[in-house]
């Protein structure tokens, strides 16, 4: 743990107008990977807009990789279908919780903005907020490589104890 710079929690709230693979509907899953890490969530069967509300951590070392989402359709006697993939930049996340460092910020601030374009997977205006002594994000990412999907995502940020910190 010495090496690590702190943990991000991804809670993976829920996919919005997912792609159809199977007759009707989708058995979607979603897969976390950063660097050599991969999570994923549990599968929801027969639904193109799941809810999971699951929070899955990473850790942090290096806090340059990128966040890499891949969004499956679970088949049983097949392969699982691929219905999109999406990938995040942590640097903006990142430099946001190096602005609050050894500063006095007011709860319920906006340190940052990230305005959806043609270089990242925003859908919408996603805002980096301090909130209880904590940063997060609410983000909606719009999923590549597919007809249509996206997912809603809540980043946070852990520092641990006795780690390097940023």
């Amino acid at each position: 743990m010495e090496n690590q710079l702190g943990i991000l929690r991804i809670r993976v709230i829920r996919g919005i107008n997912l792609a159809i693979r199977d007759l009707r509907s989708s058995d979607p899953y979603v897969v976390v990977r950063m660097g050599k890490q991969k999570l994923k969530t549990r599968v929801v069967k027969k639904s193109v807009n799941p809810e999971w509300n699951e929070d899955l951590t990473l850790c942090v070392a290096e806090p340059i990789l990128p966040i890499k989402l891949q969004v499956y359709d679970k088949d049983t006697f097949s392969r699982d279908d691929k219905m999109g993939d999406a990938e995040l930049d942590i640097v903006p996340f990142i430099d946001a919780i190096r602005m609050t460092r050894f500063k006095n910020i007011p709860n319920g601030i906006i340190i940052s903005r990230i305005i959806p374009s043609r270089k990242n997977c925003y859908s919408e205006e996603s805002c980096i907020v301090y909130e209880n002594g904590k940063v997060g994000q609410n983000a909606f990412v719009r999923l590549t490589n597919v007809e249509c999907g996206e997912i809603e995502l809540r980043l946070q940020w852990i520092d641990i104890p006795g780690s390097k910190n940023l």
